[in-house]
């Protein structure tokens, strides 16, 4: 993953108010909320939410889909579990716990 990329997404989240949609969208799976379900669910008027799903989606975490006269929101799992793994990847990698075990 870009660093540039994880910066947009981490910044998407740094909302209080996005990170809660955010999380409503990952609990709800693969099926994702209605808008109006997810409005419900955040307590924000409609104007507001879309402001904001406008951002998660720029930034790639979150995608719509219009179901007739619905739309769709859904969490993308494949931008979350990258994110996630750019954070963790190389987790200790510079410490010396990460050589553990190895003759000095």
């Amino acid at each position: 993953m870009k660093i540039e990329i994880a910066a947009r997404q981490l910044e998407s989240l740094g909302s209080p108010i996005r990170l809660k949609i955010y999380r409503a969208l990952v609990r709800a799976g693969e099926e994702g909320l209605a808008c109006g379900t997810l409005q419900t669910k955040v307590g924000l008027p409609a104007s507001t939410l879309s402001h904001h799903l406008k951002v998660l989606r720029e930034s790639g975490l979150i995608s719509q889909e219009r179901q007739a006269t619905t739309l769709i929101c859904r969490a993308s799992y494949p931008a979350m579990n990258a994110l996630v793994g750019y954070l963790v990847d190389e987790c200790c990698m510079d410490a010396a716990c990460g050589r553990q075990g190895k003759a000095a």
